[in-house]
């Protein structure tokens, strides 16, 4: 399966909300990782309000279908939701040869 780098863009001024549907949202989050759907996640540090989800999944339609059950968007907390197909070729999740 190919990998997909998503980009959450948070609404402005949602921190408090977020505190608020983070365990879910984290929640959901694990559920996906034990499923092996999600590779990784995280929030950037400073600058803008967003966050890195690298998914496993068969095509961009599979992924956005994951992202659309996540409590954030959800709630609507997340302006925009950007996937892109990215294909490693050095380190852990490069294909080994």
């Amino acid at each position: 399966m190919p990998y997909f780098a998503t980009i959450y863009h948070y609404i402005e001024d949602s921190v408090e909300a977020r505190d608020a549907v983070r365990p879910a949202h984290r929640d959901y989050l694990a559920e996906l990782t034990a499923r092996g759907d999600l590779l990784l996640s995280g929030p950037y540090v400073g600058g803008a309000a967003a966050a890195l989800l690298v998914f496993d999944a068969a095509g961009e339609a599979e992924t956005r279908a994951l992202t659309d059950q996540d409590p954030f968007v959800l709630e609507g907390l997340v302006a925009e939701v950007s996937v892109r197909e990215w294909q490693p070729v050095s380190g852990r999740l490069a294909p080994q040869t």
